[in-house]
């Protein structure tokens, strides 16, 4: 582990911008694209930079993950992050920036839990008091939904249920990827889920589309289509640099910029982008819910 301290700081807030931010492009662009054209996108970008960056050197490892006895991993790897991509946007596209990156947050929360229980790893009083938080700070954050749950839109249950199935299927992801990374580098799976993912898409995407795009969504295309190769790149060189848990407790704090970011958005150009209703209880449990992350991420070193 390299003493640069001040490298795995630098790149692990450069990954919490870079997640924090993505929400608000996504949901500009899916107001001129479909969901699985931008995924396109992102995938086939994603997969040319990584093919010229390190694609000589994964060949390798793309054989030994196709091979026995690892294909099954690798498929649950691929189709699982694939899923993700889907159904974070269609969520996204009935919701909100700050109600996808809230509820995204399950995510990790379930991988934990899953790694405890097919990983027999530890899991302590005080990350279980994370997982209270964290909790509790969802049930604050949408309280406004909650108290009118009978008037609430079926769309935005949709979206909801979309949400909590690209946590579900990002687990997947995971936990299959951690089975895989006592084999193979992270970036070696990566590659094969970019090409996949291209490969995938192409025959219901309409690359045209992008002709439609005007200079702003052009921008946002760009960045959500960078976003992935840059947001992963730039962890695993904080992860090198900088202990595990630091960088974890740095990168939870990706829905707070997210809310800030859609703030200063619409503080700069009102209406740039739909919002969330928020009060201090939102606030509250927006804060609670990166805590309790941070806590159950982390806890077993404090």
């Amino acid at each position: 582990m390299s003493s640069s301290w001040k490298l795995g700081l630098g790149f692990s807030l450069l990954t919490a911008v870079l997640w924090g931010g993505l929400p608000i492009s996504l949901k500009f662009v899916l107001g001129e694209m479909d969901g699985i054209t931008i995924t396109w996108y992102r995938f086939s970008l994603s997969a040319v930079i990584a093919l010229f960056w390190y694609g000589r050197r994964s060949i390798p490892a793309a054989r030994r993950l196709l091979g026995r006895p690892l294909w099954p991993f690798t498929l649950l790897a691929v189709s699982g992050l694939l899923a993700n991509y889907i159904f974070y946007l269609i969520g996204l596209d009935h919701t909100t920036a700050e109600a996808a990156q809230i509820l995204i947050q399950l995510a990790p929360l379930m991988l934990l839990v899953g790694s405890v229980w097919l990983f027999k790893e530890p899991f302590s009083g005080l990350q279980w008091l994370g997982v209270v938080a964290f909790s509790v700070g969802l049930l604050l954050f949408f309280h406004h939904r909650l108290l009118a749950l009978a008037n609430v839109a079926d769309s935005y249950l949709f979206g909801l249920l979309m949400l909590l199935l690209a946590s579900v299927t990002w687990v997947v992801y995971g936990l299959a990827q951690k089975r895989l990374l006592r084999d193979v580098a992270a970036n070696d799976l990566l590659l094969l889920i970019y090409i996949a993912g291209a490969i995938c898409f192409l025959p219901a995407a309409s690359p045209g589309q992008v002709m439609q795009l005007e200079t702003p969504g052009l921008v946002m295309l760009a960045f959500a289509s960078l976003n992935t190769i840059v947001a992963y790149s730039s962890f695993g060189i904080a992860m090198t640099h900088w202990e595990a848990s630091r960088v974890s407790a740095v990168i939870t704090i990706g829905p707070l910029l997210t809310l800030l970011f859609v703030f200063l958005s619409n503080l700069i150009y009102p209406g740039f982008i739909q919002t969330e209703p928020l009060d201090w209880m939102n606030w509250i449990g927006a804060v609670l819910v990166v805590g309790g992350s941070t806590v159950a991420a982390v806890g077993k070193r404090l």
